[in-house]
């Protein structure tokens, strides 16, 4: 057995996982990290991406550089052109970032489902009784970037983002240990929601909001959207809620996190999710992940 089998195997236990990504103070270590991803040399870089591997399944084949300057450069790495085909029909949603698809399927009740036994009220993520009663019947979708990959995220279909309410708060893990022990997490965590109008006179088929949640993470708590000139992390003051009108197109880039988390997804009534996208499968972005009727 190799040394990262070794190690991969102790990691994936899951009372060791949670107390080595939870049992510790979050927020301290989040921004240790951050500082220490930003340390601009390259030996320091070579030999932290060399750790990283040992862990993960770190690709950077498809990034548009090949070598980086600190950690942080290589976490927030572009694509090389044309790396992710953008599906092009009109009337599907595509995946925004590369991910592993995690609980997903209809809301009811108001409610949406976290893990197996955990369900969360959308009031508690959104904080918006209306976008509450809108999504009823409509689809939700969990997308959960693992810490090697692709770290951008793009818009699902032609859109304008409306406005963007930032919500601070902790910093728990988001891997599936810590969601099947941690009720309501992504409710706790710090988050930002998008409120996205489609626009149907494009190349979208459809008509209506669709929102995004980008959630931080233990280590990632940093989310950089490309239409708002603030770095939204945890010692971020206000305004919480930032009025915008900023249009894009299918496949454009919105933002990143500074590491990698997870994005929910919120479809209204009339949505479904394509033949074959279910729990488990490994979605690219710009992959269709739900049809419009």
């Amino acid at each position: 057995m190799t040394p990262k089998s070794v190690i991969a195997r102790l990691v994936q236990q899951e009372d060791i996982n949670f107390l080595l990504t939870n049992r510790i103070p979050r927020g301290l270590l989040t921004r240790l990290i951050g500082r220490l991803s930003r340390i601009e040399n390259p030996l320091f870089c070579s030999v932290c991406i060399a750790v990283w591997r040992l862990f993960t399944d770190l690709d950077l084949s498809d990034a548009k550089k090949s070598r980086f300057n600190s950690v942080h450069e290589c976490f927030t790495r572009e694509l090389k052109e044309g790396a992710r085909r953008i599906d092009t029909d009109p009337k599907t949603l595509v995946s925004p970032c590369d991910a592993l698809l995690g609980a997903c399927g209809r809301i009811e009740r108001g409610m949406a489902l976290q893990a197996k036994g955990f369900e969360y009220p959308l009031l508690d993520l959104l904080r918006d009784e209306a976008a509450c009663r809108y999504y009823e019947g409509g689809l939700y979708a969990t997308l959960r970037l693992t810490s090697s990959m692709y770290h951008r995220f793009h818009a699902p279909a032609d859109c304008c983002v409306e406005q963007v309410l930032y919500i601070s708060g902790d910093t728990w893990n988001v891997n599936p240990i810590a969601l099947q022990r941690v009720e309501q997490l992504f409710c706790k965590n710090e988050r930002a929601v998008l409120r996205c109008r489609l626009d149907s006179s494009g190349a979208t088929a459809a008509a209506g909001v669709l929102t995004l949640v980008p959630v931080a993470a233990i280590l990632v708590a940093s989310i950089r959207l490309k239409f708002i000139d603030v770095l939204l992390h945890l010692k971020y003051r206000g305004p919480n809620l930032i009025p915008c009108n900023a249009a894009v197109r299918r496949g454009e880039e919105m933002g990143w996190f500074e590491h990698g988390s997870t994005i929910i997804v919120f479809a209204p009534p009339g949505t479904e999710l394509i033949p074959g996208i279910e729990q488990g499968t490994r979605l690219a972005m710009g992959q269709a992940i739900m049809r419009c009727k």
